[in-house]
């Protein structure tokens, strides 16, 4: 039974002194590696390493294919001004020789998975000599993994998976007493950027979440550009988070005065604290207008662009 910390009750200082003395104590003279993909979580807890272990945490990107746009020079160089060097690791081809032909919701997540866990950060974990991975799941993670929501990629113990003797190393878990509202918290303490402990939450299977059906890489290229109008169109929102998702059938359109069997995207926007629960954003209607526009105009193949209201339960806040 994991014992919350809600955001209320953290002490920020006395928490990341406990965390740094666990980090110090579990790694030993040893050296521990993690993996950081620029969102809230991975990027609290490179820091909390790196306050812990300095040059004995190793801190890798892994160049996946299903990022946003630009974001592993993004990250390393962001970064790099905080003083964590941040190496990027070409994964892509893995991951989509891994998602061919997987339409399930599911076994795309534990493509994933297996892809990042066993193949490619196995590989890097065993080059390196490490045997502790630090990781950035938090009790959200667990929550609806445990009861059967949703398999988070990052959940194993509770799973009655061992990570040692499945994956050949330890995975330590600082932040898994927290929620989202917590974890910003520390993010703010430890001198994270606004921008970064106030990021929009991402999922761990990344774009592969927000497509319905194949991950194929041109259909990652087609929701991460409708991703990056809607982010840019909705950033000043307040909102706890905002996206874009690629259905899997084709719709009717047009196109000067012709007939298009296009693409559709879904977008949603919703107003939360800690994610166990959510309620969809009253967007002004000319905000909407201008998303569908933008995505029509700019982004090939997309015909149609519709607007969630469903509040979570019974929806969830992301769609795969």
């Amino acid at each position: 039974m994991i014992k919350e910390i809600t955001a209320k009750k953290l002490d920020t200082k006395q928490f990341i002194d406990e965390k740094v003395k666990e980090i110090q104590t579990v790694v030993g003279d040893g050296t521990a590696i993690n993996a950081l993909s620029g969102g809230v979580d991975s990027s609290v807890v490179t820091m909390l390493g790196h306050r812990a272990l300095g040059k004995k945490l190793r801190t890798v990107f892994i160049q996946n294919g299903l990022m946003r746009e630009g974001e592993p020079d993004r990250v390393a160089r962001l970064f790099q001004k905080l003083g964590a060097a941040v190496e990027i690791i070409d994964a892509r081809d893995e991951f989509f020789a891994a998602l061919k032909g997987i339409t399930d919701p599911e076994q795309k997540r534990e493509s994933i998975t297996q892809t990042f866990y066993r193949s490619v950060f196995g590989r890097i974990v065993r080059e390196s000599g490490a045997k502790i991975l630090l990781q950035g799941t938090i009790l959200t993670d667990v929550d609806e993994t445990v009861a059967g929501i949703k398999r988070q990629h990052n959940v194993f113990e509770q799973l009655g998976i061992d990570p040692m003797e499945t994956f050949g190393y330890h995975i330590l878990e600082p932040l898994i007493q927290l929620r989202k509202d917590g974890v910003r918290k520390v993010g703010k303490a430890l001198g994270l950027p606004t921008e970064v402990f106030k990021r929009i939450p991402f999922p761990g299977p990344a774009l592969s979440a927000r497509v319905i059906g194949e991950a194929t890489p041109e259909r990652i290229e087609t929701v991460r550009k409708a991703t990056s109008i809607v982010e840019k169109l909705l950033n000043k929102t307040k909102a706890f988070q905002y996206m874009a998702i690629l259905h899997e059938d084709r719709v009717t359109g047009m196109r000067e005065g012709k007939r298009e069997f296009g693409q559709q995207i879904e977008v949603r926007c919703w107003n939360s604290i800690d994610a166990r629960t959510a309620t969809p954003t009253k967007l002004p209607f000319k905000t909407l207008e201008k998303i569908a526009r933008e995505i029509t105009r700019k982004v090939p193949g997309v015909v149609s662009v519709t607007y969630n209201i469903a509040t979570k339960p019974p929806s969830t806040i992301e769609a795969v």
